[in-house]
C-alpha cells in the first residue's frame, strides 16, 4: 500500500477529483444557472409578451437576480414563469415592471421584492402587481395622439383667420383687436403730427452729436482710439495665426498630439480598451481584490495578495491571484554519506524569501456553501467556504501542497464600501514548521464600482 502514499498518486488523485468536480458542475450549470441553488418560483400575466425571451435575466435595482423559466399562453394572455434567487425575499406586495431595453422593442423584467413587513409570497404564487413601463408601440401611439392634436390646432387657426372666424375663436378676436389697435395708432399720429416733427428734430440733434464724436481727430478721440484698438486686434490675430501654423507643422504639445501617428494610435487603443472594458462588465460580473495580512509566529512580516474574480453566472466564479509571500518556499535536500559501512544522513533546508506564488481557482456555490479547487499559492488544493450574516461573515478552510499538507483556516468580515477584515491560522497541522496566526484587511471592488470611478474621473 506504499503506492497510495506516494506524491505521484496524491497529485494524480487530486487532478482527477478536481477535473471530475469541474466537469460535473459545468454540466449542471450549462442549461440553468440556478440549478442546485435555492430559488423562489412565481408567475404573472401580461397582455403582450413581445420583446421578452425565455431564460433571459430578471433584474432588481439593476442587478441580475433570476431568469425567465417559461412563457406560455393562459386565458388569452401571456403567462410568464420566473425564478428568483432566495437572497431576494419576495412578499405579497411584490411588483413586476416590464421595461424597454432600447428603442428596438427589446424588454426585460424588473422585480420589486415588496415591503419587508408584508407576509412572504408563497412558492409558485402569482404576482398581481404588474406594470408595463412602455415600449416602441406606446411611443408610436403617443406620437399619433400629438399629431391629432396638432391637426386640431391647425384647423382652429384656419377658422380663426377667416372673416367669419373672428367671432368663434380667441385667436380671431386677437387679430381683430390688433386691427383696431393699428387704426387707433394711425389716428393718434395724424392728430399729433407736430409733436412727431419735434421728435424728429431731437433725433437729428442726437445724430449730429454722434457725428462730431466719431469724427474727433484728437489724441483721445474716437478715430485715434479706434485705430489703436484695431492695431491690437491685428497683433492678436497674427499671434493666433502663428500658433495655428505651429500646430499645423506638428510643433508643441497640441501639434504632436494631432500629427504624431503613434500618439493617435495609442489614444485610439486606449479608447477601444475602455469601450471593451465597459462592454464586458455589462455582461460579466468582475471583481478586483487586494489584501495584506500580517503574519505572526517566526515570520513577523506582511503577506500581500492581488486577485481578479470573474463571475459569468449567478452561482459560480473563477479567481486568479498573485501572492507575495515573505515566508517564501522552504526546500529540503537529504544527503546520505557512507563511511566504513556506516550510513550518515544529513538534511539541508533552503528558504526563498518573498517568493511570488500564483492562485487559480474555480468555485461553485451551493446555497450558503462554496466549494473551490485548483491552484492555491502555486500548489494543488481545495477549499470550502460557509457564509453567514447575509454574505457578511465567511468561514473558510483550505488544504493545499499535499506533499506536506498545509491546512489553513480563516474568517472574513465584510464591512462597507468593499472594505473587509480577515484573520486565521496558517499551516494549522504544522507540517511545514510554519504555523502562524495572521490578521489583515483588504478592499474588494466590483465592476459597478469601476464604472462609477470611470464616469467620475476627469478626462
Amino acid at each position: 500500500m506504499k503506492f497510495l502514499q506516494t506524491v505521484e498518486f496524491k497529485v494524480g488523485a487530486l487532478v482527477l477529483t478536481v477535473g471530475a468536480l469541474i466537469a460535473f458542475m459545468s454540466m449542471q450549470v450549462s442549461d440553468n444557472p440556478a440549478f442546485l441553488s435555492r430559488t423562489h418560483q412565481a408567475w404573472f400575466l401580461l397582455p403582450n409578451a413581445s420583446g421578452l425571451i425565455k431564460n433571459s435575466a430578471i433584474k432588481s435595482a439593476g442587478i441580475s437576480v433570476g431568469s425567465i423559466r417559461d412563457i406560455r399562453l393562459q386565458d388569452a394572455q401571456a403567462r410568464i414563469d420566473i425564478q428568483v434567487k432566495a437572497a431576494v425575499p419576495l412578499t405579497t406586495s411584490a411588483a413586476i415592471m416590464v421595461k424597454a431595453n432600447g428603442i428596438l422593442g427589446d424588454k426585460y423584467i424588473e422585480v420589486y421584492p415588496g415591503s419587508p413587513t408584508d407576509p412572504p409570497l408563497e412558492e409558485g404564487a402569482q404576482i398581481l402587481n404588474v406594470k408595463d413601463g412602455g415600449s416602441l408601440d406606446g411611443l408610436v401611439s403617443s406620437v399619433s395622439e400629438v399629431t391629432t392634436s396638432l391637426k386640431t390646432v391647425a384647423e382652429a387657426l384656419k377658422e380663426a383667420v377667416m372673416e367669419d372666424g373672428t367671432r368663434k375663436h380667441v385667436l380671431g378676436r386677437i387679430v381683430q383687436n390688433i386691427e383696431v389697435l393699428t387704426k387707433d395708432i394711425s389716428e393718434m399720429t395724424t392728430a399729433n403730427k407736430g409733436k412727431v416733427n419735434d421728435i424728429i428734430d431731437q433725433v437729428r440733434d442726437v445724430t449730429s452729436t454722434l457725428d462730431e464724436l466719431i469724427n474727433d481727430d484728437g489724441d483721445k478721440g474716437f478715430k485715434t482710439t479706434w485705430k489703436n484698438s484695431m492695431e491690437r486686434i491685428d497683433r492678436t490675430l497674427k499671434n493666433l495665426d502663428d500658433t495655428v501654423a505651429k500646430v499645423s507643422r506638428g510643433e508643441g504639445t497640441i501639434g504632436k498630439l494631432i500629427h504624431d501617428d503613434t500618439t493617435v494610435e495609442e489614444l485610439n487603443t486606449t479608447i477601444e480598451g475602455v469601450n471593451t472594458l465597459l462592454g464586458t462588465v455589462d455582461r460579466v460580473q468582475t471583481g478586483f481584490d487586494f489584501h495584506a495580512d500580517y503574519l505572526g509566529g517566526t515570520v513577523h512580516a506582511t503577506k500581500s495578495y492581488i486577485g481578479l474574480r470573474i463571475q459569468p453566472g449567478l452561482d459560480r466564479y473563477y479567481e486568479l491571484g498573485i501572492v507575495d509571500d515573505p515566508a517564501g518556499i522552504v526546500e529540503r535536500e537529504r544527503t546520505e554519506t557512507t563511511s566504513g559501512g556506516a550510513v550518515t544522513e544529513s538534511e539541508t533546508s533552503k528558504t526563498y524569501y518573498n517568493k511570488t506564488k500564483f492562485t487559480l481557482l474555480f468555485a461553485k456555490n451551493f446555497w450558503d456553501w462554496t466549494i473551490k479547487g485548483g491552484l492555491i499559492e502555486s500548489a494543488g488544493g481545495v477549499g470550502i467556504d460557509y457564509h453567514l450574516l447575509p454574505q457578511r461573515l465567511t468561514f473558510s478552510v483550505e488544504a493545499f501542497d499535499f506533499t506536506k499538507t498545509n491546512l489553513r483556516a480563516s474568517a472574513r468580515l465584510n464591512l462597507f464600501y468593499g472594505l473587509y477584515l480577515q484573520g486565521g491560522l496558517n499551516d494549522a497541522l504544522d507540517k511545514n514548521d510554519a504555523r502562524s496566526g495572521y490578521l489583515g484587511a483588504g478592499l474588494f471592488l466590483t465592476n459597478d464600482d469601476l464604472k462609477l470611478l470611470l464616469t467620475k474621473a476627469p478626462l
